[in-house]
């Protein structure tokens, strides 16, 4: 891998996320694959999946590592990207891994995560992290990441309101 570079705000994932995915010149009906958390990194794919809409690729999101729940990923208008109907079946040529999968008391692990991109055999392999959670779940020497993006989100400013 090559030294981090670094960016900043919402654009400092999903630019270098797009430039990735379009260097890697897929074709109509060529598939990225996101496997996440239910709820937590459905909102995250969602965003990479707006991002990546362009490229005229199939976008799925499989919760955990569960693909027989897969789910295709539309665009709804007035909406945005949205998790819908089954794909009629799993052939990546990319997959995403987010970092909620790496969070303690998952029921994933990163010998699964390597395994299950060993099984799909010649695709590209790439993680979305925050908080350095693939580095803190010790991920990074196990898992064969072609692309890490890992977002930091601090510091987080709350101001309430008292009426």
């Amino acid at each position: 891998m090559t030294e981090p570079t670094t960016f900043h705000g919402v654009p400092g994932i999903l630019r270098p996320f797009k430039e990735y995915l379009t260097s890697l010149s897929l074709k109509n009906g060529d598939q990225i694959v996101y496997y996440g958390c239910v709820g937590t990194c459905t909102p995250f794919v969602e965003l990479l999946a707006v991002a990546v809409r362009g490229l005229h690729a199939e976008q799925v999101f499989v919760p955990i590592l569960d693909e027989s729940k897969a789910r295709t990923i539309v665009d709804v208008p007035n909406v945005g990207m949205q998790a819908s109907g089954k794909p009629a079946e799993i052939h990546p040529k990319v997959i995403v891994i987010m970092g909620g999968l790496a969070m303690p008391l998952m029921p994933v692990t990163k010998e699964q995560v390597r395994d299950l991109a060993a099984r799909h055999g010649d695709v590209k392999l790439a993680g979305v992290c925050f908080q350095n959670m693939f580095e803190k779940a010790g991920w990074l020497d196990t898992v064969p990441f072609d692309l890490v993006i890992n977002a930091i989100i601090d510091p987080v400013t709350v101001t309430k309101r008292e009426w």
